[in-house]
């Protein structure tokens, strides 16, 4: 039994931590929900119970075993070593901790053993690298991931719930054949458009979203060898990312090989009859928890080569539930406080 804490419980992550926590029976001594002062006193119901969201402070941390965060990596880079001071492992849902040599990055799929690396802090990884690891592992334990080319297709969601706040909005203008709003959170209307433009641009001409895909997905497979080059576009859907993704190999690999492979792996489904009208969707990933996998097939000249759609529910695989597995790992590690 855990003393858990949830930062930044009133976000669009945090609320489905909260509802993994209840969904998956997390062997709770108490909870406790923390936030910026701006959602300080609402409530929140957890296990049939209301609770009070309460003020981040300082003295929120002591006696509690293991904090569940999502907070922008600002707060994170104050909040999170105050947290593990003071006692507590804290999965940190930002960016700011995820390249820091010293913290694990993990997804429980692909690198479980390197939570117990940690120093009272692990990082979540970025929503469309979870995806794609998920995917990647078994094929790079069997033929070895040399290069990845990914374009990626980002849900509204991604940018948190001011991002699907202006989506929907500007979907129900357009609905009612009122001028479409202007723009706060995304730089151009994201409503019946692609914005090909995640995060700030780089001097090299990648964005740092694109980045964080080359970097985090190194990290997370122990491999600075692979060769990762991503092209980051925001498309107009709610909820879960799609990635269209092309691996080489070291070795040959054939679709065939990939589905048995996937078929077996955890935290992966393969949904892959084209002739059938069956491929991963976003809108069936939506509320679930697997990376899903379909359309199947070789490269038409390398045999080294495999195509592949890659699809996941981006606040929950993505974020929520990829931090509450790591919670989980956790258990099997760490003493309870007496």
């Amino acid at each position: 039994m855990k003393n858990v804490a949830v930062v930044g419980a009133s976000g669009a992550v945090g609320e489905r931590m909260i509802r993994l926590l209840e969904e998956r029976e997390f062997p709770l001594a108490s909870i406790k929900f923390l936030a910026s002062e701006r959602s300080a006193g609402k409530t929140v119901t957890f296990r049939g119970e209301k609770h009070t969201v309460r003020k981040l402070e300082k003295g929120e941390f002591e006696g509690v075993d293991i904090v569940l965060s999502s907070t922008p990596g600002g707060v994170s880079l104050e909040w999170s070593p105050i947290a593990a001071a003071a006692g507590a492992v804290v999965v940190d849902n930002s960016s700011a901790f995820r390249m820091d040599p010293t913290v694990p990055l993990v997804v429980p799929e692909v690198n479980p053993q390197d939570v117990a690396k940690n120093r009272g802090i692990i990082a979540n990884p970025n929503c469309s690298t979870i995806q794609m690891v998920v995917a990647l592992k078994p094929l790079h334990d069997a033929f070895k991931v040399k290069r990845v080319v990914v374009s990626t297709y980002q849900s509204a969601s991604g940018a948190g719930q001011k991002g699907i706040d202006e989506y929907e909005a500007q979907a129900r203008a357009f609905g009612r054949g009122e001028p479409v709003p202007s723009p706060a959170k995304f730089a151009h209307p994201i409503f019946n458009n692609c914005l090909p433009h995640i995060d700030d641009f780089l001097p090299n001409g990648y964005t740092k979203e694109e980045i964080k895909m080359v970097n985090e997905t190194r990290k997370i497979l122990g491999d600075d060898s692979i060769d990762v080059v991503p092209t980051c576009v925001r498309v107009p859907v709610s909820y879960s990312h799609s990635e269209s993704i092309l691996v080489e190999t070291e070795s040959p690999v054939s679709a065939d090989a990939a589905r048995a492979l996937w078929a077996k792996a955890p935290g992966v489904t393969v949904v892959d009859d084209p002739t059938a009208k069956r491929y991963p969707l976003a809108a069936s990933a939506e509320g679930r928890d697997d990376v899903f996998v379909g359309r199947i097939r070789n490269d038409l000249k390398n045999p080294n080569a495999l195509l592949f759609w890659c699809v996941s529910d981006n606040l929950r695989k993505g974020a929520a539930t990829n931090a509450v597995q790591i919670a989980e790992v956790l258990l099997k590690l760490e003493p309870a406080r007496a």
